[in-house]
Protein backbone atom coordinates (compact mmCIF):
# COMPACT_ATOMS: atom_id res chain seq x y z
CA UNK A 1 0.00 0.00 0.00
CA UNK A 2 1.08 3.14 -0.80
CA UNK A 3 0.45 6.22 1.22
CA UNK A 4 1.80 9.83 -0.11
CA UNK A 5 0.81 12.98 -0.59
CA UNK A 6 -1.07 13.40 -3.86
CA UNK A 7 -0.27 14.52 -7.21
CA UNK A 8 -2.31 17.34 -9.10
CA UNK A 9 -3.35 14.80 -11.69
CA UNK A 10 -4.61 12.37 -8.63
CA UNK A 11 -7.23 15.14 -7.54
CA UNK A 12 -9.83 13.48 -9.13
CA UNK A 13 -9.68 9.76 -8.31
CA UNK A 14 -8.86 11.42 -4.49
CA UNK A 15 -12.23 13.09 -4.82
CA UNK A 16 -13.92 9.85 -6.23
CA UNK A 17 -12.36 7.81 -2.80
CA UNK A 18 -13.73 10.81 -0.83
CA UNK A 19 -16.98 10.58 -2.02
CA UNK A 20 -16.97 6.69 -1.84
CA UNK A 21 -16.29 7.25 2.16
CA UNK A 22 -18.53 10.00 2.47
CA UNK A 23 -21.08 7.56 0.69
CA UNK A 24 -22.15 10.46 -1.81
CA UNK A 25 -22.15 9.22 -5.59
CA UNK A 26 -19.02 9.02 -6.62
CA UNK A 27 -18.74 10.46 -10.05
CA UNK A 28 -16.15 13.77 -9.68
CA UNK A 29 -17.40 16.27 -12.82
CA UNK A 30 -15.68 18.92 -14.38
CA UNK A 31 -17.69 21.32 -12.26
CA UNK A 32 -17.20 19.73 -9.02
CA UNK A 33 -13.42 19.07 -9.83
CA UNK A 34 -12.76 23.06 -10.45
CA UNK A 35 -14.60 23.83 -7.03
CA UNK A 36 -12.49 21.76 -5.99
CA UNK A 37 -9.41 23.62 -6.84
CA UNK A 38 -10.36 26.84 -6.07
CA UNK A 39 -10.32 25.80 -2.26
CA UNK A 40 -7.47 23.97 -1.42
CA UNK A 41 -5.25 27.14 -1.05
CA UNK A 42 -2.69 26.06 0.99
CA UNK A 43 -3.88 22.56 1.69
CA UNK A 44 -1.94 19.13 2.27
CA UNK A 45 -3.56 16.50 0.46
CA UNK A 46 -2.68 12.81 1.03
CA UNK A 47 -3.84 9.25 -0.09
CA UNK A 48 -3.52 5.74 0.13
CA UNK A 49 -3.23 3.81 -3.15
CA UNK A 50 -3.54 0.27 -3.53
CA UNK A 51 -2.31 -0.71 -7.56
CA UNK A 52 -2.85 2.65 -8.60
CA UNK A 53 -6.60 3.53 -6.98
CA UNK A 54 -7.19 5.99 -4.42
CA UNK A 55 -8.68 4.25 -1.50
CA UNK A 56 -8.28 6.70 1.21
CA UNK A 57 -8.12 10.39 1.56
CA UNK A 58 -6.91 13.11 4.12
CA UNK A 59 -6.60 16.82 4.05
CA UNK A 60 -4.68 19.50 6.26
CA UNK A 61 -4.47 23.11 5.86
CA UNK A 62 -3.05 25.97 8.03
CA UNK A 63 -5.29 27.61 10.68
CA UNK A 64 -5.30 29.98 13.49
CA UNK A 65 -7.17 28.58 16.82
CA UNK A 66 -8.05 31.48 19.90
CA UNK A 67 -6.97 30.11 23.05
CA UNK A 68 -8.47 31.82 26.06
CA UNK A 69 -7.39 35.29 26.36
CA UNK A 70 -7.67 35.99 22.66
CA UNK A 71 -3.83 34.70 21.39
CA UNK A 72 -4.27 32.79 17.98
CA UNK A 73 -1.96 29.64 17.86
CA UNK A 74 -0.91 27.97 14.57
CA UNK A 75 -3.02 25.05 14.42
CA UNK A 76 -3.15 22.16 11.43
CA UNK A 77 -6.62 21.92 10.66
CA UNK A 78 -7.97 17.69 9.14
CA UNK A 79 -10.86 17.47 7.47
CA UNK A 80 -11.98 14.64 4.45
CA UNK A 81 -10.56 11.77 6.53
CA UNK A 82 -12.02 8.67 4.82
CA UNK A 83 -11.50 5.00 4.16
CA UNK A 84 -12.80 2.95 1.58
CA UNK A 85 -15.02 0.10 3.06
CA UNK A 86 -12.56 -2.14 0.63
CA UNK A 87 -9.56 -1.48 2.72
CA UNK A 88 -10.62 -0.53 6.60
CA UNK A 89 -9.22 -1.66 9.58
CA UNK A 90 -5.52 -2.09 7.39
CA UNK A 91 -4.23 0.86 9.44
CA UNK A 92 -4.44 3.33 6.82
CA UNK A 93 -5.66 6.12 8.96
CA UNK A 94 -3.19 5.89 11.26
CA UNK A 95 -0.27 6.01 8.54
CA UNK A 96 -1.77 9.30 7.35
CA UNK A 97 -2.43 10.60 10.89
CA UNK A 98 0.56 10.28 11.65
CA UNK A 99 2.86 11.53 8.82
CA UNK A 100 0.57 14.53 8.99
CA UNK A 101 0.81 15.36 12.42
CA UNK A 102 4.98 14.74 12.73
CA UNK A 103 5.38 17.62 9.62
CA UNK A 104 2.87 20.02 11.63
CA UNK A 105 5.15 19.49 14.57
CA UNK A 106 8.38 19.69 12.42
CA UNK A 107 6.41 23.11 10.49
CA UNK A 108 5.72 24.47 14.42
CA UNK A 109 2.16 24.22 14.76
CA UNK A 110 0.93 23.98 18.38
CA UNK A 111 -1.97 22.40 17.85
CA UNK A 112 -4.09 20.12 15.46
CA UNK A 113 -7.84 20.37 15.57
CA UNK A 114 -10.60 18.57 13.39
CA UNK A 115 -14.46 18.15 13.72
CA UNK A 116 -15.14 14.56 14.77
CA UNK A 117 -17.82 12.55 12.61
CA UNK A 118 -17.44 9.87 14.57
CA UNK A 119 -16.52 9.75 18.45
CA UNK A 120 -14.14 6.95 19.03
CA UNK A 121 -11.89 7.44 16.34
CA UNK A 122 -9.71 10.23 17.47
CA UNK A 123 -9.17 9.98 20.70
CA UNK A 124 -6.35 7.10 19.99
CA UNK A 125 -4.62 9.72 18.19
CA UNK A 126 -4.34 11.84 20.90
CA UNK A 127 -7.29 14.54 20.22
CA UNK A 128 -9.78 14.86 22.95
CA UNK A 129 -13.15 17.62 22.40
CA UNK A 130 -12.83 20.76 23.77
CA UNK A 131 -15.82 22.52 22.67
CA UNK A 132 -19.73 21.87 22.69
CA UNK A 133 -22.11 22.76 20.14
CA UNK A 134 -25.98 23.48 20.59
CA UNK A 135 -28.71 23.52 18.55
CA UNK A 136 -32.23 25.47 19.79
CA UNK A 137 -35.68 24.85 18.18
CA UNK A 138 -37.58 27.89 19.04
CA UNK A 139 -41.80 27.64 19.33
CA UNK A 140 -42.20 31.36 18.34
CA UNK A 141 -45.95 31.05 19.50
CA UNK A 142 -44.80 29.97 23.41
CA UNK A 143 -41.68 32.71 23.12
CA UNK A 144 -43.97 35.61 24.44
CA UNK A 145 -43.04 38.21 21.87
CA UNK A 146 -45.98 40.81 21.47
CA UNK A 147 -46.43 40.87 17.37
CA UNK A 148 -47.66 44.60 17.83
CA UNK A 149 -44.13 46.12 19.29
CA UNK A 150 -40.97 46.37 16.93
CA UNK A 151 -37.64 44.60 17.41
CA UNK A 152 -35.68 46.24 20.14
CA UNK A 153 -32.86 47.68 18.17
CA UNK A 154 -30.70 49.86 20.67
CA UNK A 155 -30.54 52.37 18.29
CA UNK A 156 -29.42 50.39 15.88
CA UNK A 157 -30.92 49.11 12.37
CA UNK A 158 -31.54 45.79 10.72
CA UNK A 159 -31.55 45.76 6.74
CA UNK A 160 -31.72 43.27 4.33
CA UNK A 161 -28.79 42.40 1.89
CA UNK A 162 -27.64 40.67 -0.78
CA UNK A 163 -25.27 37.32 -0.60
CA UNK A 164 -22.09 40.01 -2.22
CA UNK A 165 -22.95 42.19 0.54
CA UNK A 166 -22.44 39.75 2.96
CA UNK A 167 -18.88 38.12 1.38
CA UNK A 168 -17.76 42.56 2.22
CA UNK A 169 -18.71 42.43 5.31
CA UNK A 170 -18.51 39.16 6.96
CA UNK A 171 -14.64 38.35 6.85
CA UNK A 172 -13.98 41.65 9.45
CA UNK A 173 -16.96 40.88 11.73
CA UNK A 174 -15.79 37.14 11.74
CA UNK A 175 -12.72 38.49 12.42
CA UNK A 176 -13.50 40.70 15.48
CA UNK A 177 -15.55 37.85 16.82
CA UNK A 178 -12.69 35.55 16.86
CA UNK A 179 -10.30 37.49 18.29
CA UNK A 180 -12.42 37.76 21.58
CA UNK A 181 -13.86 33.94 21.32
CA UNK A 182 -11.47 31.34 22.91
CA UNK A 183 -12.21 28.23 20.05
CA UNK A 184 -13.18 30.01 17.35
CA UNK A 185 -10.84 29.13 14.14
CA UNK A 186 -9.92 31.40 11.38
CA UNK A 187 -11.82 31.35 8.08
CA UNK A 188 -9.84 31.50 4.58
CA UNK A 189 -11.12 33.98 1.82
CA UNK A 190 -12.73 30.74 -0.44
CA UNK A 191 -15.26 30.28 2.85
CA UNK A 192 -17.65 33.15 2.09
CA UNK A 193 -17.82 31.87 -1.11
CA UNK A 194 -18.52 27.96 -0.22
CA UNK A 195 -21.17 29.54 2.06
CA UNK A 196 -22.77 31.75 -0.10
CA UNK A 197 -23.26 29.80 -3.30
CA UNK A 198 -20.23 31.50 -5.90
CA UNK A 199 -18.20 27.99 -5.17
CA UNK A 200 -20.08 24.79 -4.79
CA UNK A 201 -18.53 21.55 -4.19
CA UNK A 202 -21.31 18.93 -4.63
CA UNK A 203 -23.04 20.87 -8.15
CA UNK A 204 -25.81 17.55 -7.92
CA UNK A 205 -26.94 18.68 -4.36
CA UNK A 206 -29.58 21.57 -4.60
CA UNK A 207 -28.78 25.66 -3.27
CA UNK A 208 -31.52 27.11 -1.41
CA UNK A 209 -30.50 31.15 -1.31
CA UNK A 210 -29.94 32.16 2.01
CA UNK A 211 -31.72 35.47 3.18
CA UNK A 212 -28.80 37.82 4.66
CA UNK A 213 -29.52 40.79 7.59
CA UNK A 214 -26.95 42.90 8.84
CA UNK A 215 -27.35 44.56 12.33
CA UNK A 216 -25.52 48.23 12.49
CA UNK A 217 -25.03 50.21 15.36
CA UNK A 218 -26.46 53.81 15.99
CA UNK A 219 -23.11 54.60 14.56
CA UNK A 220 -23.35 52.31 11.68
CA UNK A 221 -20.76 49.94 12.50
CA UNK A 222 -21.38 46.47 11.45
CA UNK A 223 -21.62 44.61 14.65
CA UNK A 224 -24.16 41.56 13.47
CA UNK A 225 -24.86 39.23 10.68
CA UNK A 226 -26.91 36.21 10.11
CA UNK A 227 -27.74 33.89 7.10
CA UNK A 228 -31.13 32.00 7.34
CA UNK A 229 -33.52 29.99 5.04
CA UNK A 230 -37.40 29.46 5.56
CA UNK A 231 -39.46 26.36 4.59
CA UNK A 232 -42.85 26.61 3.18
CA UNK A 233 -45.24 24.52 4.97
CA UNK A 234 -48.92 25.19 5.56
CA UNK A 235 -52.01 23.45 7.07
CA UNK A 236 -54.78 21.86 5.47
CA UNK A 237 -56.67 25.41 7.35
CA UNK A 238 -54.49 27.97 5.51
CA UNK A 239 -52.56 28.27 8.71
CA UNK A 240 -48.61 29.03 8.30
CA UNK A 241 -46.39 26.82 10.16
CA UNK A 242 -42.80 27.31 8.54
CA UNK A 243 -39.48 27.47 9.62
CA UNK A 244 -36.41 29.34 9.63
CA UNK A 245 -33.17 27.81 9.91
CA UNK A 246 -30.10 29.76 11.03
CA UNK A 247 -26.65 28.92 8.34
CA UNK A 248 -24.80 31.08 10.58
CA UNK A 249 -25.05 34.12 12.64
CA UNK A 250 -22.10 36.11 14.23
CA UNK A 251 -22.77 39.36 16.65
CA UNK A 252 -19.97 41.01 18.43
CA UNK A 253 -22.06 42.80 20.70
CA UNK A 254 -25.08 41.90 23.16
CA UNK A 255 -27.11 44.25 21.37
CA UNK A 256 -26.43 42.52 17.59
CA UNK A 257 -27.66 39.42 18.81
CA UNK A 258 -30.89 40.68 20.73
CA UNK A 259 -31.65 42.38 17.92
CA UNK A 260 -31.39 39.61 15.52
CA UNK A 261 -32.40 36.65 17.45
CA UNK A 262 -35.76 38.89 18.26
CA UNK A 263 -36.16 40.16 14.18
CA UNK A 264 -35.86 36.14 13.33
CA UNK A 265 -38.52 35.53 15.86
CA UNK A 266 -40.50 38.22 14.46
CA UNK A 267 -40.85 37.24 11.31
CA UNK A 268 -44.30 36.75 9.13
CA UNK A 269 -45.22 33.11 8.73
CA UNK A 270 -42.46 31.92 10.77
CA UNK A 271 -43.64 29.51 13.48
CA UNK A 272 -40.41 27.79 14.40
CA UNK A 273 -36.24 28.58 14.52
CA UNK A 274 -33.64 26.36 14.12
CA UNK A 275 -30.76 27.98 15.72
CA UNK A 276 -27.86 26.53 13.80
CA UNK A 277 -24.83 25.13 15.79
CA UNK A 278 -24.15 27.97 19.08
CA UNK A 279 -22.13 27.88 21.67
CA UNK A 280 -23.87 25.95 24.79
CA UNK A 281 -24.16 29.21 27.07
CA UNK A 282 -25.35 31.15 24.26
CA UNK A 283 -27.80 34.19 25.54
CA UNK A 284 -30.37 32.58 22.96
CA UNK A 285 -32.76 30.95 25.36
CA UNK A 286 -32.81 33.92 28.01
CA UNK A 287 -33.61 36.68 25.47
CA UNK A 288 -37.13 35.18 24.59
CA UNK A 289 -39.96 36.56 26.99
CA UNK A 290 -40.29 32.39 27.54
CA UNK A 291 -36.81 30.41 27.93
CA UNK A 292 -38.70 27.53 27.75
CA UNK A 293 -39.48 27.94 24.19
CA UNK A 294 -36.42 27.43 23.11
CA UNK A 295 -36.08 23.19 23.15
CA UNK A 296 -32.39 22.07 23.13
CA UNK A 297 -32.30 19.82 19.97
CA UNK A 298 -29.22 18.84 19.75
CA UNK A 299 -26.11 18.92 21.91
CA UNK A 300 -22.65 17.37 21.33
CA UNK A 301 -18.62 17.39 21.38
CA UNK A 302 -17.80 20.06 18.54
CA UNK A 303 -13.82 20.88 17.92
CA UNK A 304 -11.12 18.36 18.62
CA UNK A 305 -7.95 19.45 19.48
CA UNK A 306 -5.00 17.54 19.46
CA UNK A 307 -1.45 19.12 21.36
CA UNK A 308 1.76 19.34 19.46
CA UNK A 309 3.54 21.82 21.50
CA UNK A 310 2.50 21.79 25.32
CA UNK A 311 5.13 24.39 26.28
CA UNK A 312 3.22 27.02 24.01
CA UNK A 313 -0.13 25.82 24.26
CA UNK A 314 -0.40 26.44 27.80
CA UNK A 315 1.89 29.38 27.64
CA UNK A 316 -0.30 31.01 25.17
CA UNK A 317 -3.34 31.24 27.08
CA UNK A 318 -4.27 33.36 29.85
CA UNK A 319 -5.09 32.61 33.41
CA UNK A 320 -7.18 34.29 35.86
CA UNK A 321 -5.60 33.15 39.27
CA UNK A 322 -2.29 32.51 39.98
CA UNK A 323 -0.74 28.94 41.10
CA UNK A 324 1.42 26.03 40.21
CA UNK A 325 0.87 22.34 38.70
CA UNK A 326 3.36 19.49 37.59
CA UNK A 327 2.01 18.03 34.70
CA UNK A 328 2.99 14.44 33.77
CA UNK A 329 1.22 14.17 29.58
CA UNK A 330 0.91 10.91 28.53
CA UNK A 331 1.54 11.06 24.39
CA UNK A 332 2.17 7.28 23.08
CA UNK A 333 3.25 8.85 19.90
CA UNK A 334 5.89 10.50 20.86
CA UNK A 335 4.43 13.98 19.77
CA UNK A 336 4.22 15.99 22.92
CA UNK A 337 4.56 14.06 26.06
CA UNK A 338 6.72 14.93 29.25
CA UNK A 339 6.69 16.44 33.07
CA UNK A 340 5.63 20.34 32.77
CA UNK A 341 5.65 22.64 34.93
CA UNK A 342 2.58 25.40 34.53
CA UNK A 343 3.73 28.22 36.82
CA UNK A 344 0.62 30.77 35.76
CA UNK A 345 -0.47 33.98 37.23
CA UNK A 346 -2.73 36.68 35.71
CA UNK A 347 -0.22 38.09 34.47
CA UNK A 348 1.26 35.86 32.38
CA UNK A 349 2.30 31.99 32.52
CA UNK A 350 5.29 29.75 31.98
CA UNK A 351 5.57 26.67 31.22
CA UNK A 352 8.66 24.16 31.93
CA UNK A 353 9.69 20.56 31.63
CA UNK A 354 10.84 19.95 34.92
CA UNK A 355 11.61 16.69 37.23
CA UNK A 356 9.40 17.43 40.37
CA UNK A 357 6.89 15.21 41.32
CA UNK A 358 3.75 15.41 39.16
CA UNK A 359 0.38 16.71 40.29
CA UNK A 360 -1.33 14.98 37.71
CA UNK A 361 -0.73 11.93 34.91
CA UNK A 362 -3.47 12.75 32.35
CA UNK A 363 -2.96 11.18 28.60
CA UNK A 364 -2.25 14.34 26.06
CA UNK A 365 -5.89 13.90 24.57
CA UNK A 366 -7.41 14.90 28.37
CA UNK A 367 -4.64 18.24 28.31
CA UNK A 368 -6.56 19.28 24.89
CA UNK A 369 -10.29 18.89 26.48
CA UNK A 370 -9.11 20.98 29.48
CA UNK A 371 -7.05 23.77 27.65
CA UNK A 372 -9.89 25.99 26.36
CA UNK A 373 -11.48 26.00 29.75
CA UNK A 374 -14.85 23.52 28.98
CA UNK A 375 -13.84 20.41 30.73
CA UNK A 376 -13.10 19.76 34.32
CA UNK A 377 -10.24 18.02 35.58
CA UNK A 378 -12.29 17.05 38.76
CA UNK A 379 -14.85 15.59 36.34
CA UNK A 380 -11.97 13.76 34.48
CA UNK A 381 -10.77 12.64 37.74
CA UNK A 382 -13.95 11.00 38.48
CA UNK A 383 -14.33 9.37 35.18
CA UNK A 384 -10.94 7.83 35.74
CA UNK A 385 -9.67 9.98 32.59
CA UNK A 386 -6.81 11.21 34.76
CA UNK A 387 -4.84 10.20 38.13
CA UNK A 388 -4.48 12.77 40.91
CA UNK A 389 -1.04 12.40 42.19
CA UNK A 390 -1.55 14.60 45.19
CA UNK A 391 -5.27 15.44 46.98
CA UNK A 392 -6.78 18.07 45.83
CA UNK A 393 -4.67 18.76 41.96
CA UNK A 394 -8.01 18.52 40.44
CA UNK A 395 -9.60 21.24 41.74
CA UNK A 396 -6.55 22.98 41.67
CA UNK A 397 -6.12 22.52 38.34
CA UNK A 398 -9.66 23.56 37.20
CA UNK A 399 -9.40 26.71 39.43
CA UNK A 400 -6.37 27.42 37.06
CA UNK A 401 -7.79 26.42 33.84
CA UNK A 402 -11.70 26.69 33.27
CA UNK A 403 -13.36 29.59 32.38
CA UNK A 404 -16.56 31.67 33.10
CA UNK A 405 -17.64 31.60 29.62
CA UNK A 406 -17.26 28.61 27.21
CA UNK A 407 -15.32 27.98 24.28
CA UNK A 408 -16.99 28.03 20.96
CA UNK A 409 -15.92 26.81 17.34
CA UNK A 410 -18.47 28.58 15.19
CA UNK A 411 -17.01 26.39 12.21
CA UNK A 412 -17.52 23.10 10.76
CA UNK A 413 -14.49 22.23 8.43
Amino acid sequence: MDVRPLTDHELRDWMRAQNTGFLRPPTVTDEALAARRATLGASRLYGAFDAGTCVATFRSFPQELTAVGGTPVPADAITNVTVSPTHRRRGLLTRLMSDDLRAAKDRGDVVATLIAAEYRIYGRHGFGPATTMTEWTIDIPRAGFDPRHPVPLAGGRIDLIDGEEFRKLGPALHERLRRGQPGAVSRHEYWWEMNTGVIRLHPEESWTEPFYAVYRSADGGVEGLVAYTADHRWTDAKQPLNTASVQGLLSVTPAAARALWHYLCSIDWITRVKSGWRSPDDLLPFLLPDPRAARITTQADWLWVRFLDVVRALEARTYDTEGALVLEVVDRAGLAGGRFLLDATPDGASCTPTARGADLTLDVAELASLWLGDQSAARLAALGRLREERAGAARKADALLRTPERPWCPDLF
